[in-house]
């Protein structure tokens, strides 16, 4: 049976759209600000640049048709991520940032009609932005979600949350959160979370300092962010009562792949770069390209670009059959992670001074690549859990074979 990788002339369509408009209108906003978004303008900067791509029918690519998007599947996806990603700030652009991106793609799964009206559809035409909060501080949440520290408490109408998240993606400005919280059991245990959905300008929620860290392009900063006796109504539960862990799957996996379609974008321009550099680099009797170890260094990037674009087609597929694709997810996460580093760091190698200077932008690029490794999961742990898959199969063989 044959395999038909080709994409739908809509969705090629839409790639070359993309591509122009990431390299015409956002590639130069960020060289000029060296990527960072706070000095670009923060939240007016992206009223403005999604403003122009909805003008030229761009926007929301991944948000449901009735809620002002395009509705692409995650397969569908990949290749607009990626061009939106060869900017740092097209996904803030195209409104397929982090982590409102997961966020729409959760609400769309799991929110009622209600929720749906009152946090999708003004997440998704770019109204607002969002949080997810998660994370917490040690001993909480990391890593390892079930070490669920913070509680939620049921009172008359609501629940009270109590809680201190860390690390806390776009908290600042964020309309609105979506808060993971125990409702039953303890730290440490499998179950017994809960995922609220909560405004953000309301008594018993405070967002604290930024967190300063390598990456600069994620608007609004990883924040702390502290809950005292925040009470949200019984509306504001998302999906059932201890059914977070359950639930936060949905948004997980396909996050995963979506942060590594934006990423490989990136990477891919610090490629770009660096071969279009030692193509016209004098040196050493010739141009550098023509040299063996830089013509190493260029085949091992075009060679983990590849790879990363097999392996996030596969998980793609299984995630749009409705599979959990853990294994393939944490896969293509963790390879991804580590090869789209290489691909920059080789890049800047491959430019020398001009690579670890800002007059290439390959330096703020290795810089916000490399939490990518942490971000979603650190490679360790995805190799714990690939590893423990593979090895429970063989054990449940050898019983089966035994029996």
């Amino acid at each position: 049976m044959g395999v038909d990788l080709a994409y739908a002339p809509e969705v090629t369509d839409l790639v070359g759209k993309t591509r122009a408009f990431t390299r015409e209108v956002v590639l130069p906003i960020e060289d000029a600000n060296g990527g960072d978004i706070t000095a670009a303008g923060s939240d007016g900067l992206r009223v403005d640049l999604q403003k122009a791509a909805r003008e030229v029918g761009v926007f929301a690519p991944h948000a449901p048709v009735e809620y002002g998007g395009l509705g692409l599947n995650m397969t569908d996806r990949a290749p607009v991520f990626e061009e939106a990603g060869y900017s740092l700030f097209g996904p803030l652009a195209l409104n397929i940032a982090a982590p409102d991106e997961g966020n729409v793609h959760l609400l769309a799964h799991i929110a009622d009609d209600e929720q749906k009206e009152q946090f999708l559809a003004p997440l998704a035409r770019g109204e607002v932005r969002s949080a997810f909060a998660m994370t917490e501080p040690a001993p909480g949440a990391g890593s390892d979600p079930s070490a669920l520290t913070s509680r939620a408490e049921k009172v008359p109408g609501g629940w009270k949350i109590n809680g201190h998240k860390y690390f806390i993606t776009g908290a600042d400005g964020a309309g609105f959160f979506i808060i993971f919280a125990r409702t039953s059991g303890q730290s440490g245990d499998r179950g017994g979370a809960t995922m609220f959905l909560t405004p953000a300008d309301v008594p018993g929620l405070k967002v604290g300092r930024h967190i300063d860290t390598l990456d600069k392009s994620m608007i609004g900063g990883h924040c702390e962010v502290f809950f005292d006796d925040l009470f949200v109504p019984d509306s504001g539960v998302l999906g059932e009562v201890d059914q977070g862990f359950r639930y936060v799957q949905v948004r997980l996996g396909p996050a995963r792949m979506t942060h590594v379609m934006r990423w490989l974008g990136a990477a891919r321009r610090g490629h770009d770069i660096a071969v279009a550099h030692v193509a016209q680099r004098d040196g050493f009797g010739g141009k550098l390209g023509d040299l063996g170890m830089i013509q190493h260094m260029v085949a091992d990037n075009e060679i983990d670009i590849a790879a990363t674009r097999a392996l996030l087609t596969q998980a793609c597929w299984e995630l749009d059959q409705g599979e959990h694709a853990s294994n393939a997810t944490s896969i293509a996460k963790t390879f991804a992670a580590e090869a789209i580093f290489r691909i920059v760091d080789r890049s800047i190698q491959m430019c020398g001074g001009l690579g670890v200077s800002a007059d290439l932008p390959l330096a703020r690029l290795s810089r916000e690549v490399r939490p990518f490794r942490v971000y979603d999961g650190p490679s360790e742990v995805h190799r714990w859990a690939i590893a423990k898959r593979a090895v429970g199969a063989a054990k449940k063989a050898a019983r089966e074979a035994n029996a």
